[in-house]
């Protein structure tokens, strides 16, 4: 697991394999939420490695170190098969050993993630929503492609409740309207390439009597940019929160990044996308149906309180999910 979403896609995943009576190791790599996610889910996982940061040198070492520390991990331990959501680490390190991998991802332009994870992976598990031709060109095909219907978050989000005591932990005031921002990917909130959209919208956000917007960092530099800026309406918690409880009882969610997206989309929960670089074809479709809003102007977004018990879920059985990973061992087991 080298992101934090990854840990919330196999939550349901390890539960049904240990269920079954199957022997699940966890590793994981030092990098957002990832460990604390991990510790809240109560998942033990050995920690190998951690982000190089921004340059394509230290991302590049850390890539190497990564691969010789799990290779000798993984090495005498005899795995039947390796599963990841986009850990190119994982797929390459199987393949080097000889065992069965699957990969699963929802967002096609991570071009030389994919070009390296993808190539190496047994089966791919990917979107019905993003169109074949684009996984081609990455050299995925049929049969090594397999496709599932809907978001990855209506199958893993399918038994959560939302938990309104992660409200009162927060100090939400319930009579305002609650916002939940997440940051886009960047390391750095204030980098020169970054989207200058996100800051505006925390800025104008945060300055408004009737809101309170909970601002869910990726990062300890993030966390620190968004706490000096000292704004009067923002609540800014110290470490990973229920955040799918918090996004289930929210009034609106703006956000920078993908999962949190979809998240809110598989809750039914207005969203918008301040994301700056090139739609995949999950949110393409999501914006089609109406269930995600491009945010141009944070003075476009509709705040006010929603009605939570209107709307509806879709909820998918992650065993879908599931089989169709473990059709990377080539038999029924």
């Amino acid at each position: 697991m080298t992101a934090s979403a990854h840990v919330l896609v196999f939550r349901p995943l390890i539960r049904l394999l240990r269920e079954r009576g199957d022997e699940v190791e966890i590793t994981a790599r030092d990098y957002a939420q990832t460990l604390q996610l991990l510790e809240l889910h109560a998942l033990d996982a050995t920690v190998i490695g951690r982000h190089g940061g921004r340059s394509r040198l230290g991302k590049a070492r850390s890539l190497a170190s990564r691969l010789r520390a799990l290779r000798k991990w993984a090495r005498p331990r005899e795995f039947d098969v390796a599963l990841a959501h986009g850990s190119h680490e994982l797929t390459m390190t199987a393949r080097r050993l000889g065992i069965p991998s699957a990969t699963t991802h929802d967002y096609e332009f991570a071009t030389l993630q994919h070009q390296l994870g993808m190539r190496a992976a047994t089966k791919v598990v990917v979107p019905e929503s993003i169109p074949e031709d684009r996984l081609a060109r990455l050299g995925v095909r049929p049969p090594k492609l397999l496709r599932y219907p809907g978001l990855k978050e209506e199958y893993y989000l399918s038994d959560i409740e939302p938990d309104p005591a992660v409200l009162d932990r927060l100090g939400v005031d319930r009579h305002r309207v609650l916002v939940v921002l997440r940051p886009p990917p960047d390391v750095s909130l204030y980098h020169r390439h970054s989207n200058p959209l996100f800051p505006q919208t925390l800025d104008y956000l945060g300055r408004l009597e009737n809101v309170h917007s909970v601002v869910l960092p990726r990062t300890d530099e993030q966390r620190e940019y968004v706490r000096a800026l000292d704004l009067p309406s923002v609540i800014l918690p110290d470490r990973a929160v229920d955040a799918q409880s918090l996004i289930a009882l929210a009034d609106v969610v703006v956000s920078a990044g993908g999962t949190m997206n979809r998240e809110a989309a598989a809750l039914d929960v207005p969203v918008y996308t301040t994301y700056g670089g090139r739609l995949g074809g999950v949110d393409e479709e999501l914006i089609r149906e109406g269930r995600l809003k491009p945010l141009t102007d944070p003075r476009a977004l509709e705040l006010r309180k929603r009605d939570k018990r209107s709307g509806s879920r879709i909820r998918r059985d992650p065993a879908v999910l599931l089989d169709l990973l473990l059709t990377a061992r080539g038999d029924d087991t």
